[in-house]
């Protein structure tokens, strides 16, 4: 493609993402003090494609006031289940040129609570993060605190989600940018969860490169090392860290109004699906969330319109 015209399609590509930040109101996430009605949120938050914080959304769950540490241990404590451990909290990440996961450890969940509590203090970060409905599959303990789906949310896409997942981790763990193919509501327990969010216009502006996956292995001295999937595809993932973005590297980037959000106890944030995020929490933050499968309908083919035509013009 011409030098005129990459130039060209670069600058619609940043107007474009302008116009739709102006036509959505996407400044900043609002706050609703009441969940609305199925159809209501449907025409309001689910087809524009718009992030928001729910609040009153699930008083009445019991996880509220019973899901202390001590409740936790006295429930879940004697079973074995699986934590994320990484040397620095980033899983699932880009570290070293490689796009590393974590040690996926099974371990006594009493064990990871007394991490927790600062009782004991191992080498790495520790992270209940698997997100294979885990709740319902390691903890079914602790699903008749929650609802096993959020009625109106279930009602406005007609369908049930794919996944409820349990969150509980260190304050250095860290959820790298990236997207999800998942309309998310993520309801916060207690503590609070930090997000960075970039609408899907964002896209252009947003590098996505290669990697290696590996996997962090740790040593019986306690030090990590990453071992290659030697027979796994290259992944692509997002290198820029939006905590400290280098412009140097991604210029691109400098383009992006990313959005702050903070979730407290008793507020959920609508996540839309194809919305690019990062996450940080206070430490020992409890959270539920719930994935449900977003429609492949034309917001997910502009979505990969823009894809292309990011690549084409030269932009990762």
């Amino acid at each position: 493609m011409a030098a005129s015209a990459v130039s060209m399609v670069r600058k619609c590509l940043s107007d474009f993402a302008e116009e739709v930040r102006e036509l959505q109101g996407t400044h900043a996430v609002p706050y609703l003090e009441n969940p609305l009605s199925p159809l209501q949120f449907h025409r309001d938050w689910l087809c524009p494609n718009r992030p928001c914080v729910i609040r009153n959304a699930f008083n009445h769950w019991p996880a509220l006031h019973k899901w202390t540490l001590d409740y936790l241990r006295k429930c879940v404590g004697s079973k074995t289940v699986s934590v994320a451990v990484t040397p620095n909290g980033y899983a699932d990440a880009v570290y070293e040129n490689k796009f590393v996961m974590p040690e996926e450890r099974n371990m006594n969940f009493s064990d990871f609570l007394d991490i927790i509590e600062k009782k004991t203090n191992p080498p790495g970060v520790f992270y209940i993060q698997k997100q294979c409905s885990n709740l319902t599959e390691e903890f079914p303990e602790l699903v008749g605190d929650v609802e096993s789906h959020i009625p109106w949310m279930s009602e406005a896409l007609g369908k049930l989600p794919d996944a409820v997942n349990f969150w509980l981790g260190e304050a250095a763990a860290v959820t790298s940018l990236h997207k999800d193919h998942y309309e998310n509501l993520y309801c916060v327990i207690s503590g609070q969860k930090h997000f960075i969010l970039h609408p899907p216009t964002d896209r252009p502006f947003i590098p996505y490169e290669m990697y290696q996956p590996a996997t962090y292995q740790v040593n019986e001295d306690g030090s990590f090392e990453t071992v290659d999937q030697e027979s796994a595809e290259q992944v692509p993932w997002i290198p820029v860290d939006p905590l400290e973005p280098n412009p140097n590297l991604y210029p691109a980037y400098v383009q992006t109004q990313p959005l702050h959000v903070t979730v407290g106890p008793g507020e959920m944030l609508y996540l839309p699906s194809l919305w690019f995020h990062h996450v940080r929490q206070s430490h020992g933050c409890i959270a539920v969330n719930y994935w449900y499968d977003m429609e492949y309908d034309i917001k997910y083919h502009y979505f990969q319109l823009l894809d292309s035509l990011s690549k084409t013009v030269g932009y990762s």
